[in-house]
């Protein structure tokens, strides 16, 4: 379906413009090239890569998937090719996209994290870096880094004081109060927020009585968390003076409406690409038809606009 010339998709988050609202998901796309025959990557908004490390990684032992009801839950341990060989292999086929390129990098320390921003900046064909702060830091014992606010701190300012790139932080649902760490990222210096990353699970082999995954816990994933990643992205949306990506099973275009709804500026769909790799482009036809239909020119007439009754967001 082509674009309607009376219809604009096209968001501003930030420093980055997209042509439409509709990214992917980190570790949902591969690098791009993976989906390219399928998935024109011109077509979307904007690409974001598999997460990137100093050194490559091997990721966990499998079995590291297991599909749960309207999910999935998954320990790959964060597998990739390194940032020496994404610089060499990945990058100059993603360079010519004529779309944002946002690389996705983690660490095992603040440092680490640092120097990865230091060594993607200035990199032609980058064109924003996403922090997956959902990461053990192993300095102090495993500790996610997302989930203590002080270290999201340190770890956002070590990206921002050595990148001149936008700054996109991933926020970890598994926080008592999303708000406290989303506000940690925007008081370090983040240009942007994505929210939300997988919810913490795991499952079991009734026969054996033992775990599915090899890691016993993996990251939860698809149209059950839906409902929670929707009220993190509301709740951060509050208080929030950057703009936000929502993410969270996302498999339809009604899904990706009620995120922008409720003020995301722009949204990733992740684990609906392994089910219809089509998903994304069919998501940008339907915020099209949407419009349309509703009479909007402008998808930015639909960011934000919850209607809340007097009595709404007391007590449940």
């Amino acid at each position: 379906m082509h674009n309607d010339e009376s219809i604009t998709l096209a968001v501003d988050l930030g420093p980055l413009r997209l042509k439409n609202p509709v990214m992917v998901a980190s570790g949902t796309f591969g690098y791009g090239q993976e989906y390219a025959t399928l998935v024109p990557p011109e077509r979307l908004g904007a690409v974001v890569v598999k997460g990137i490390s100093l050194e490559p990684r091997a990721g966990n032992p499998p079995p590291r998937i297991w599909e749960t009801c309207g999910g999935m839950l998954n320990s790959i341990g964060l597998q990739n090719v390194g940032l020496r060989n994404f610089l060499q292999e990945k990058l100059p086929w993603l360079r010519p996209l004529p779309v944002p390129v946002v690389v996705n990098l983690f660490g095992n320390t603040v440092e680490e994290y640092g120097e990865l921003a230091a060594k993607l900046n200035g990199q032609d064909g980058v064109n924003a870096l996403e922090i997956n702060i959902s990461c053990p830091n192993v300095k102090a014992g495993g500790m996610v880094f997302g989930s203590d606010p002080r270290m999201v701190f340190r770890v956002v300012s070590a990206v921002r004081s050595r990148t001149s790139l936008p700054v996109i932080t991933k926020l970890t649902p598994n926080v008592t109060d999303i708000t406290i760490t989303a506000r940690a990222a925007e008081d370090a210096g983040t240009d942007i927020l994505s929210l939300i990353n997988t919810v913490s699970g795991m499952a079991v082999d009734v026969r054996n009585r033992r775990p599915r995954l090899a890691n016993v816990i993996g990251g939860l994933s698809g149209p059950a968390i839906k409902p929670i990643a929707l009220r993190m992205v509301w709740q951060v949306v509050q208080v929030a003076k950057v703009p936000v990506i929502g993410l969270g099973g996302i498999m339809t275009t009604e899904d990706a409406l009620e995120f922008l709804i409720v003020g995301a500026s722009a949204i990733q769909v992740g684990t609906a690409n392994f089910v219809n790799p089509l998903v994304t482009l069919e998501i940008i036809a339907g915020l099209e038809t949407y419009l349309r239909a509703q009479g909007f020119a402008d998808i930015k007439e639909v960011i934000g606009t919850l209607e809340l009754s007097e009595r709404a967001a007391g007590t449940f």
